[in-house]
């Protein structure tokens, strides 16, 4: 649904810009490298009608973008090179759900150690997004502890997370040390075993699941998994219980000397902390 709707945007987009800029005198070749594309591409959108989008605010939105952003590369001329990109998408769905995406996109590929710095930079951030009055409930008495590492991982000192967890001090969750890799021993073990399964997913997070007078409450996580569309399955001591090419929850019911936890993975660190939110008020009856 969404690419199928982006695409079509995409394309209107770029048969307005491109004939604009034809007008002004660009060739077809300085046209397609502004806009990332080929040649013979321009020369077919430009013999095309206009992407039709089935509501004519939407035609009316693109077109005047369209209009703003050939005006502003024809003052430039065809000589400049995009140096980055900033991207701001935010997705409405029923049930009063909200996606924002705030990213800026350089093209250049980073190397090993920036790409490090900038996932314990991910960390921290998302650290801070933790909401203690949504999860407070939900907090293991030990701490909880957020784990990421980079696509392709395979050791655990690739994966990063905060030394001696996060902890509730007065009402507020803090952290002694900034996050660093090498240091979860446990969670980077059990993240890296769910990579090597589901390999979009990069990031972990453990929460306390909620319990009854006998153990856990393992029909209310269920159900919470259910309501949100995310797969359940079990990880007994921290070790993945069969195979799945998709891992979202996982329950270690614990034992004698060994606490429960329950674990969410998400494809980034963002992601991760909604989906704690989301199930910490499922799991526990609260907004």
């Amino acid at each position: 649904m969404l690419g199928i709707i982006g695409d079509k945007w995409l394309e209107r987009l770029q048969q307005h810009v491109a004939k604009d800029l034809r007008t002004k005198g660009w060739s077809q070749t300085e046209i397609a490298g502004i806009l990332g594309s080929t040649q013979s591409t321009i020369s077919r959108q430009m013999q095309k009608s206009p992407r039709g989008l089935g509501a004519t605010a939407d035609e009316a939105t693109i077109d005047s973008w369209g209009n703003e952003l050939s005006q502003a590369l024809s003052s430039m001329g065809p000589n400049i090179n995009v140096l980055r990109q900033r991207l701001i998408v935010e997705l409405q769905f029923t049930g009063n759900h909200t996606l924002r995406f705030d990213k800026t996109l350089t093209g250049t590929d980073l190397d090993a150690g920036q790409e490090q710095r900038a996932l314990l930079r991910r960390l921290e951030w998302a650290a801070s997004r933790l909401d203690v009055k949504r999860i407070r409930n939900v907090i293991p008495a030990v701490g909880l502890n957020i784990a990421a590492c980079i696509h392709g991982a395979f050791a655990t000192d690739e994966v990063a997370a905060f030394p001696g967890r996060i902890t509730l001090v007065d009402g507020v969750l803090r952290h002694h040390e900034t996050p660093s890799f090498g240091t979860s021993k446990h969670l980077a073990e059990l993240l890296l075993e769910v990579h090597a399964q589901d390999e979009g997913k990069v990031s972990a997070l453990n929460i306390k699941p909620p319990l009854t007078n006998v153990g856990v409450d393992v029909e209310r996580i269920k159900k919470a998994c259910e309501q949100l569309g995310y797969t359940f399955g079990l990880a007994p001591k921290g070790k993945v219980e069969g195979r799945s090419s998709k891992h979202d929850v996982l329950l270690d019911e614990g034992a004698f000397g060994w606490e429960p936890s329950l674990y969410i993975f998400a494809h980034n660190p963002l992601e991760l902390i909604d989906r704690t939110h989301q199930i910490a008020a499922l799991i526990t009856g609260e907004d």
